[in-house]
C-alpha cells in the first residue's frame, strides 16, 4: 500500500510539473508568437550586458511570467529576453537563480526546462567565480570543462519521469568539448587570457574560508563559484549540450585573503565582460 502511495505522489508531482511547465510555456509563445530560439543563454553576476549586443524582439519580465522563480539578487535584471545575436535567435536569462537564495533545485532549473520545450538545441551559461589556481589570476576567463558539485541538493533526486530524460544520465562530458576548444581558440585569435578549467560549486552565499580554498584546490577545483552547476545537470539530463565560460573575479590561493565586498566582484566582472561578449558573439555564430 506505501508504495503504491509513493507511486501515486510521483504521479501527481510530475503532473504538476508538467502543468506548470505548459502553462509557462504557453504564456511566453502568446507573447513571442512564431519566434523560436535556437539557443539559450544564462547570464551571471555582474554579466547582464551581452542583452545589449542583442538585437532584441521580445522582453519579459520574470515577475509577469506564471510559474517563472524571481531572482532576488542585487545586479540582476530579472527579464527573459528574446532576440537576435550575431544572427542567431535567442533567448537570454537576464539574471540567474541560486540556491542561497532560498529557491529548491527544481524551482532554479525550471527555465532550463522551459526554455528547451521553447526550442532551443543549446544551453550557453556564464558566471563569475574565484580562483584557486595560482595560475589563474583576476580579470582571467575560465571556460569549463568539468566540475565538481559541493551543493546540498540535486534537481534530479525523487522520481524520474523518461519524458524529460533517463534515470541516470551520464556527466563523462557534461560541458560541450567541441564548443570548449571552440571558445578556447577564438580567446587565443582575439589575445584573451582564458584556461580550460574545473568549477567547484558550492551553496554560498558566504564566500570560502581559507581552509575551504584550500581543499577545494586539493580535490582538483580551479575556480569556485555557487551556480552553474544544477542549470548543467539539468540540461545533460535532457540532451542539451551546454558552454559555460566564467569570468574570473576574486583570488583565494593566497595565505593572507583579504576581504572582498560583492561590490569588488561586480567591478572585475564588468571590466571583463566584453571578452567574454566577443568569445559568446563569435562561439554562438559557429553553431
Amino acid at each position: 500500500m506505501q508504495k503504491k502511495c509513493v507511486k501515486f505522489e510521483f504521479k501527481l508531482f510530475f503532473a504538476r510539473m508538467y502543468q506548470s511547465i505548459e502553462e509557462t510555456v504557453s504564456f511566453i509563445k502568446k507573447r513571442i508568437g512564431d519566434f523560436v530560439p535556437e539557443f539559450g543563454i544564462i547570464l551571471g553576476t555582474g554579466l547582464g550586458k551581452l542583452v545589449d549586443e542583442i538585437d532584441v524582439e521580445f522582453q519579459l519580465m520574470y515577475s509577469n511570467i506564471p510559474n517563472f522563480p524571481i531572482s532576488t539578487v542585487e545586479f540582476h535584471s530579472g527579464k527573459l529576453i528574446f532576440g537576435t545575436l550575431n544572427g542567431r535567435k535567442v533567448v537570454a536569462m537576464q539574471g540567474r537563480l541560486h540556491y542561497y537564495e532560498g529557491y529548491s533545485m527544481r524551482e532554479i532549473t525550471f527555465p532550463v526546462r522551459v526554455m528547451k520545450v521553447l526550442g532551443i538545441q543549446k544551453l550557453f551559461v556564464s558566471n563569475a567565480s574565484g580562483s584557486l589556481n595560482p595560475e589563474i589570476k583576476k580579470g582571467d576567463l575560465g571556460i569549463i570543462d568539468d566540475h565538481i558539485d559541493l551543493l546540498p541538493d540535486n534537481p534530479l533526486r525523487g522520481g524520474n519521469e523518461n519524458v524529460f530524460g533517463p534515470r541516470f544520465p551520464d556527466m563523462s562530458r557534461p560541458y560541450d568539448p567541441t564548443m570548449t576548444k571552440q571558445a578556447l581558440d577564438i580567446a587565443d585569435k582575439l589575445g584573451f587570457k582564458a584556461h580550460k578549467v574545473v568549477y567547484v560549486s558550492t551553496p554560498g552565499p558566504n564566500l570560502e574560508t581559507r581552509a575551504e580554498y584550500r581543499y577545494m584546490r586539493i580535490i582538483g577545483g580551479d575556480i569556485v563559484g555557487m551556480s552553474t552547476v544544477p542549470e548543467v545537470i539539468v540540461a545533460n539530463h535532457m540532451g542539451l549540450p551546454v558552454f559555460a565560460i566564467s569570468v574570473v573575479t576574486d583570488e583565494g590561493f593566497h595565505d593572507e585573503l583579504t576581504p572582498v565586498s560583492l561590490q569588488e566582484i561586480v567591478d572585475v566582472a564588468a571590466r571583463s565582460e566584453p571578452k567574454m561578449t566577443a568569445i559568446m558573439k563569435e562561439l554562438i555564430a559557429l553553431q
